[in-house]
This record gives C-alpha cells, structure tokens and sequence, in this order.
C-alpha cells in the first residue's frame, strides 16, 4: 500500500514507488524494457534472477534472450513480439526457457509497444513471471487426462475442439481430420438437428449437466454412453463406447424377445384345439411380432401322389394377415388364388419337399412372380411386393402339417440367418400345436360319435313335446358317461330318463351304453313303475357282471286321477329333475338320497309322483350343467333354477329352450359333457 504524506495525507512519489516495487517483488514479477533504435534489452534484478542469468552473463540483446528460449517455442514468441511492434499494441506469450543448468521453466509475459514520435514503436516495456507451477499442475491434469481409458474432448464457446485425449482422439479419428480448433458440427454434421445438438446446447445454455446415450453415425457407426458438463470457457464432454455392451443388452433382449414370441405362440395355439383358428392366430402373431411385413398359413390335410402337381394335392391356405390393415383384404384372397396358380417349381414346393426353410432374401417379387401361372394371384402378388421371403415347413411328430410364408418389404432388412432359426422354432412350436389339435379332432370326434350313435332322437307322443341336448366334454378324454333316453312303453306311457355312468372316458361310453339298453329293455317288457324298473336293472347288472356304477333319474307320464297327467320317478343319486310351472320352478328333491345303480339290488328303491297340468315343464339335466370345481351340489342346483325360472316366461320353444340354459350355464371349455331332457305337457 502506498505511504502517505503527512501533510497532504497523499502518497509521495517515493513512497509510491516503493510500495509498487514490493507489490511486485511479492508477485516474483521481473521487468524488462526493449529499446528499438538502439536494439538493447534492459532486465531488472528480478527477470535476471528467473532466467537464472547475470549482468555478466545476460548480452542484453534480443538474440540473448533468444539463447534461454526454448527452440520450440521460440517462433511463437517471436511472431508474438513482431506483432505488437507493428501495431504498436499488447505483446503477449507463455513460453519455455531453459536455464544455464539445463532445468525448464515455463515463463509468462505481457508488454506493450509504445510509439515515438513518428507513431511507429520506438521501444517496447513489459512484465514477466514464472507459470511453472502452474504448468507442471495442467500438465498432470493432461498427463491423466490422456492416460484416461475412455475418451473426453473440450469445445470452446463456438463449438471448436480445444482439447482432445487419446482415447477421443482414436474415437474421432474417424473422421481423418485434426480436429483440435474446428467445429463440432463442420466435422460431424449428422449430429445437427438431433437429440445430441439439443443435449449439448441444453447443457450450454442451463448451466446444467446432461447425462444420455446415443448412437454417433458414420464415419463412427458406434453407440456411446456421453457426460456433458459446462465450464467458464465451453463445454467438457466424457463419452464411453458402449457399443459392445449395447450389442450384449441386444442378445439379451433378442433372446427375451424370441422366449416371449415362443411363449405367445404357445400360448395361443392351445388356447383353441381349433385347427383353423389355431392357424389363423398364428399369421396375425408372427406379423404383429414384426417377424414378417405380411405372412400366409397353409395346412396339409394328406399327402398327394409322386408327380407333376401331386404336392399341391391336399395343400390349401387358410388365413393371412399385413401389418397394414388396408391391405388386408388383397393378403386374404391371395390365400383363396395362391396354391392352384402356382407352378411346381415354386419355392412352396421346395419347402415341401425338402422339409426345411428356403430363404429368398432379395427380389422376391420377381423371383417368385416367376413361378405363378398368369392371372389374379399373380397380379395380387405383384401388387405386394415383397423384397425379402422365407417359406418354412410346419412339422408335427411325424409329418409336415402346415407351412408358414412370411414377406418383408423393400423397407425392412432382409431375413437373416437369426430370423429363419426363430422363424423354424416358431413353426416346430406350431406343428405341436396343429399336431395336438388335429389328435384332439380325431378322438373327440371318435369318442361324440360313439356316444351320439347311442343317443336317439326322443318321440313326440300327442300332447307331449320333448326336447333333448348333449354336449361333450372340451377334452376329448373325457367325453362317455352322460345319457339321455325317451320311449314309449306298450301300454302308451312315456319314459324318460337321464344318467351319468361314472367314468370320463370311451370305456365310460361303451359301459353307458350297455346301461341305457339295459334299462330301456327292462323298461320295455315289464309294467314296473321307475322304482321297479331300477331295481330289476340293479339285478340285471348283478347277473351280468357289469361292473360299473352309475346315477340315474327314471320318470313315466302316466295317466292320472281325472283324467290328469302323472309324473312318476324314482331317482337314483341323480340331481333333482327340475318342475316349472309358470313362473315357478321347483327342484324335486328326494325326501331320503337313494343308492346309485350297480351297488346292490337289495338297496331300496322307492317312487315319488306329482299331478302335471298343461304348460308344465319338467327338466331333467346331468351333473356337468351344475358341478364346478370349489362348488358344491345345492349351490349349482339353485343357480340352475334360477336360470330356468328367469327363461321360461321368455322362451316357449323347448329347443331354443335348451341352448338357453346351456348358453348361460356351460362354460366355452367344459370339463364335463352335459346331458339334458326337457318335457312339456301339451
């Protein structure tokens, strides 16, 4: 601070001095002063001291202190010196020197030329101080910085690069230029107008870090992981290459993908044993999947013989689908043209006979519309044009079931050696699948055709309309033991009867069939009423060994006391037939359960009757129209009387009638088959 005068109470001049001269000498500052016309260079105690020179051993020349510059640097300081002197304005350098002992320094200095009295620089006066320190620290800081495994770069304020590590440096090598001070977006114009300029600018202009991953197109063609923070002069930018972990995540989720496809194609191809549902499903999921732009299912229904056409012999599509719902309608009645036009050089055939997938990978419109006979599924054809295809044969346990056909436009890439592997698993998948519900077709329809054969058509006597239903089981293993019956006796009764043989099966069916012609045969040649009738097919079956159980309702329509009708039935641990009257229904309940058939015959066995009057409506039903799995017996019998009671003011067909109570009550997939018998007096 400067001394002040005492009787002014200003700083003296000398005092001025000194105080400027120990600011100075605390700073380690040295100066020097460069006279022009006489070409000497004058240097204090202090300069002298930094350059670790003399009086004696300093030539108090510029080319003296040329000597202690280091050669590197020497051009830099000399333009910078010659610059000042021209313009008459600020001098300004950071330089090496290298001192008498061999030792570095680096050294900063500023000055100023000033003018004589012609206006051109007549000397030149400036300041000096050591930056060694500081040097040695932004040379560490540098020395980490390259030393650093992933890349980081600095943009100065106009987006030029300032400093590059070597990592970035290899990076961005890409681009075969310098880079350090040209433009971020000169060098890499694919990242202008993109997520990266906005992260960038966003980061510049907020003060705030961005942190995002981001793929860099070419010339790098590499996905990177970047940091972007602000700085006083630009914007520092960390960035790591992760392409090689974007590709593992990219197996990972490819595999989870084609886990899930897989799982889905599973999961709806058994969701229905319809075959032709089945295949429909599929074409729509391997688009919606974005395995194919469009697709084509065909089924095998047989084998023709050797020859020319025989492989088309029962081939036939049976669905299609695009992914653009507008074409939809053309991908359709292509599947009802394709397989009579094609030749027997078709890649379809291909497929079929090779059993293996065929890849047509480029200019599958043309390569393909070669093998169509002219005409409209060829046009059709052409109209979709594909660019990519793969035909892949569906197999089953043994044999070809089907064949898939998938397309992709010129915009998408072509299938590559992973979509034809996930296309065959998903077909192999399906061929199960189709395999399954084709097995299940056979045996289910084994199995209601035997149990229909057994079950007749019911009479009509006068003033009687009776209505009858059975439905098979979902699964065809279960599907045997419910029957209906209605006859007439000799004496003009009518008899009805309902039952279920215990069993789920087709020896289930073979024993019920044995049961109803037993009772009907007894029914037939005995005047018995329902009770007597049981209790002879109870010792029947004793005689005969049928060994087999099984509930039952028997009922006659007999005449009644004047002139009325009689419902007479004796139940065997069957559920209670049902009585509508009105709008009134009531279970006939038993007053004691009564043994099922095949126990024993020495069980007792007892009638029940109730007066009929015209419009009364009796139904008899089996168990799997009021059973479910976790509820009991009562529960399904007054859910069933509710139903009943809520349709029969609304429905006066019997028929309509009984789809009704079927509708409402038996599940899309039962796990029971249903038998069910209504009567109705005239």
């Amino acid at each position: 601070m400067p001394v002040p005068d005492s009787s002014s109470g200003l700083p003296d001049p000398e005092s001025e001095r000194l105080a400027w001269r120990l600011a100075v000498d605390a700073a380690g500052v040295g100066a020097w002063a460069w006279d022009l016309a006489t070409m000497e260079l004058r240097w204090d105690e202090r300069l002298l001291e930094l350059f670790g020179l003399t009086r004696e051993t300093f030539g108090g020349t510029i080319e003296a202190f040329n000597e202690s510059v280091h050669p590197d640097d020497r051009e830099q300081v000399t333009e910078a010196l010659t610059a000042a002197i021209e313009t008459c304005g600020v001098y300004e350098a950071e330089y090496r020197i290298v001192l008498p002992d061999g030792e570095l320094r680096w050294i900063f200095a500023r000055g100023r030329a000033l003018p004589g009295p012609d206006g051109s620089a007549a000397r030149v006066l400036g300041a000096a101080y050591d930056t060694t320190a500081a040097q040695d620290g932004e040379a560490r800081v540098r020395r980490v910085m390259e030393a650093m495994p992933s890349a980081f770069f600095h943009l100065d304020p106009e987006w030029r690069f300032t400093f590059l590590n070597a990592e970035a440096r290899t990076l961005l090598g890409a681009v075969g230029s310098d880079l350090a001070g040209q433009s971020m977006w000169e060098l890499f114009p694919q990242a202008l107008g993109n997520h990266i300029e906005d992260h960038y600018r966003r980061a510049a202009a907020t003060g705030t870090p961005v942190t995002f991953e981001t793929y860099y197109p070419a010339p790098l063609d590499r996905w990177y992981e970047v940091h972007a923070w602000p700085t006083p002069d630009g914007l520092s930018v960390h960035f790591a290459d992760i392409t090689d972990s974007r590709k593992a995540q990219a197996v990972l989720d490819s595999a989870r993908a084609r886990a899930e496809l897989l799982a889905g194609v599973t999961a709806v191809l058994t969701e229905t044993l319809d075959t032709d549902t089945a295949v429909a499903e599929l074409a729509r999921l391997v688009v919606d999947a974005r395995l194919a732009d469009w697709s084509v299912v065909s089924l095998v229904d047989g084998g023709g013989p050797e020859g020319s056409g025989g492989w088309k012999r029962g081939l036939y599509d049976v669905a299609g689908w695009h992914v653009d719902a507008d074409l939809r309608p053309a991908v359709q009645r292509y599947t009802e043209l394709r397989i009579p036009a094609l030749r027997d050089q078709a890649f379809l055939a291909r497929a079929l006979a090779e059993a293996r997938p065929v890849l047509i990978d480029r200019d599958a419109t043309e390569r393909i519309a070669q093998v169509f006979e002219p005409g409209e599924a060829r046009d059709l054809y052409l109209s979709l044009a594909p660019e990519s295809a793969v035909i892949v044969p569906v197999r089953g346990r043994s044999r070809t079931v089907g064949v898939l056909s998938l397309f992709r436009s010129a915009e998408r890439q072509p299938f590559s050696a992973e979509d034809v592997d996930v296309l065959a698993e998903v077909a192999g998948r399906a061929g199960l699948a189709l395999d399954n519900a084709r097995l299940y077709a056979e045996q289910r329809d084994l199995a209601a055709g035997l149990q229909r054969t057994l079950l007749t058509a019911p009479p009509q006597p006068p003033g009687v309309q009776i209505a009858v239903r059975y439905e098979p089981a979902a699964e065809a293993a279960q599907v045997g033991g419910d029957w209906y019956d209605a006859f007439l006796q000799r004496d003009g009764a009518t008899v009805l009867a309902i039952g279920d043989v215990m069993g789920h099966d087709t020896e289930a069916a073979a024993a019920m069939g044995q049961l109803r012609n037993l009772l009907r045969g007894v029914a037939v040649t005995t005047s018995e009423g329902p009770a007597g009738v049981l209790h002879l097919v109870d010792e029947a079956m004793q005689t005969l060994l049928i060994d087999t159980t099984a509930s039952a309702v028997l009922a006659r329509l007999e005449d009644g006391p004047e002139g009325g009708t009689l419902l007479r039935w004796s139940n065997a641990g069957h559920p209670p037939p049902l009585v509508g009257r009105g709008g009134q229904v009531t279970a006939l309940w038993p007053d004691q359960p009564e043994a099922l058939l095949g126990i024993h015959p020495s069980l007792p066995r007892s009638d029940h009757g109730l007066p009929l009057r015209a419009g009364d409506t009796v139904l008899f039903y089996t168990d799997g129209l009021v059973e479910r799995r976790g509820r009991d017996l009562d529960t399904g019998v007054e859910q069933l009387r509710a139903a009943y009671a809520e349709l029969l003011p609304e429905v006066a067909d019997l028929d309509e009638l009984c789809d009704g109570l079927l509708g409402r009550l038996v599940p899309d997939r039962p796990d029971d088959d249903v038998a069910l018998v209504l009567v109705r007096l005239g």
